[in-house]
């Protein structure tokens, strides 16, 4: 087994892991929830790999105090958790279904009675399906329906939770869900998917600003980040990876930390974002951050596109990139990628940068159980280069404050269903029976070190 690393990072460091509501909770159609997209798109033959569906998924729901058993166990500082909005509110308008809060209130509790701490994300893509059939992302008001939702939730929790997550990856859920239709709620409008963008954006604002009134504490939104590498040395090459940073990094980060759209001429869009972006709405989308959260998995090829449509292809090699191993999704395992990608990022946004945390960072493997225990190095060599590249960027001045692994427990997987296993806990979906990784046992060794220097730092007499 690996050694845990022995890199120094800061002393209030945050150890932590990371889930979502919908991957984990079952109990679809239990205690009043109301359906979201995601329970729609499931139900569409072939959208999920076999028909799957998260009707239990985890059973996260009535299992939690098993969950948070092993969360202690792992000795983590912090449960990046979401919750579920149909759960609160399910229509997506009106008051809070009491039985919902109920349940994160519970959870809520029970994490800060066993030394972790909850930092919940309010939206990770489970949108009430009345607002999804009302024009979901696409209609401004869904931006008001998530600020509303913000209080109601903030009311209940504020003060237990000091730090809140507004939305999850607004990308992805973009390019999946409204522009490709291969995520929930099943759209394929290409590029007349922007507006879903912005109104994502000017959710997370709202609610920034619904949080903070009702004197919640410290607010970040998480963006899926990665670096983008020409596949080749063309001038076509390097404009069309250009193009995709934009798209994928810019177009979710500028408007936050500087106050404005990047250039999206190349995919005939304009600063309006095909009309969606109105007076003010910047000025609230870019109200300060408390932190960054930056989700990283892998860096994207891109090449030039080799027929008329958008301004990029991405590249399924590239000179080099033969000799990354790669994850069960496919996904090539670059620790030094998220170096590049926290120094980039420091390097491009400077001063307005605020705190990162690495909030998402993990592997899919073909994992099995045999006799009570589950082996898996090569997701320990993944964690372990991954946690090595943080305290690379750290030394390179880049202020990183946490890392949470995706994920404690294996899940729901989106459209590939139960097909992908990123857990430190396997889980039989079937008995539901929960069995501890190596990767486990490796990452509870890691924080309880750190923990350890930490407090040793702590004792240590002042230099005379």
């Amino acid at each position: 087994m690996t050694r845990p690393v022995r890199h120094r990072l800061p002393g209030d460091f945050l150890w932590g892991v990371a889930s979502s509501a919908y991957q984990v909770e079952g109990a679809v159609g239990e205690d009043g929830r109301g359906p979201s997209v995601w329970d729609t798109f499931a139900a569409r033959p072939g959208a999920v790999r076999d028909g799957h569906t998260a009707a239990v998924a985890c059973d996260h729901y009535h299992r939690w105090p098993e969950d948070v058993a092993l969360l202690a166990d792992l000795g983590v500082d912090a449960y990046r958790f979401s919750i579920a909005w149909p759960r609160v509110q399910p229509s997506g308008s009106g008051p809070a279904d009491p039985r919902g809060l109920g349940f994160y209130d519970r959870l809520t509790d029970a994490l800060l009675e066993h030394g972790v701490t909850p930092v919940p994300t309010l939206f990770h893509w489970d949108l009430p399906q009345e607002l999804e059939d009302a024009g979901g992302w696409l209609n401004r008001d869904t931006a008001a329906r998530f600020a509303d939702y913000a209080e109601l939730v903030a009311a209940r929790l504020k003060d237990r939770v000091g730090r809140w997550i507004t939305l999850n990856e607004p990308f992805v859920h973009m390019a999946f869900g409204y522009a490709l239709g291969v995520h929930a709620p099943g759209r394929a409008l290409m590029l007349d998917a922007l507006p879903a963008a912005h109104h994502q954006l000017l959710a997370h604002g709202r609610a920034a600003a619904a949080l903070r009134g009702a004197g919640a504490g410290q607010v970040m939104l998480v963006n899926n980040c990665t670096p983008v590498r020409a596949a080749g040395p063309s001038e076509q090459d390097r404009a069309a990876a250009q193009a995709y940073d934009a798209l994928h990094n810019r177009l979710f980060n500028d408007p936050v930390l500087l106050g404005r759209y990047p250039d999206l001429s190349a995919f005939g869009a304009g600063e309006d974002l095909l009309g969606a972006v109105r007076d003010g709405d910047l000025e609230t989308v870019s109200a300060p951050l408390d932190g960054l959260g930056v989700n990283y998995y892998n860096p994207t090829w891109i090449a030039a596109p080799d027929a008329p449509g958008l301004p990029f292809a991405e590249a399924a090699a590239a000179p080099g990139s033969e000799e990354y191993e790669r994850t069960a999704f496919g996904w090539p395992v670059v620790p030094e990628g998220l170096t590049e990608l926290l120094t980039g990022l420091k390097d491009r946004y400077g001063d307005a940068l605020p705190p990162v945390f690495v909030t998402e960072n993990g592997c899919s493997l073909p994992d099995t159980a045999a006799d009570g225990r589950v082996a898996d190095p090569r997701r320990i060599a993944y964690l372990d280069g991954h946690v090595r590249a943080v305290a690379e960027a750290v030394r390179a001045g880049v202020d990183v404050r946490g890392y949470f692994v995706w994920t404690l427990t294996d899940n729901f997987e989106w459209a590939e269903g139960y097909h992908q296993r990123f857990g430190l806990v396997h889980v039989d979906h079937a008995t539901q029976a929960r069995t501890p990784k190596d990767s486990f046992a490796w990452y509870r060794d890691l924080v309880a070190s750190h923990r350890a220097a930490r407090a040793a730092r702590a004792d240590a007499p002042a230099p005379r």
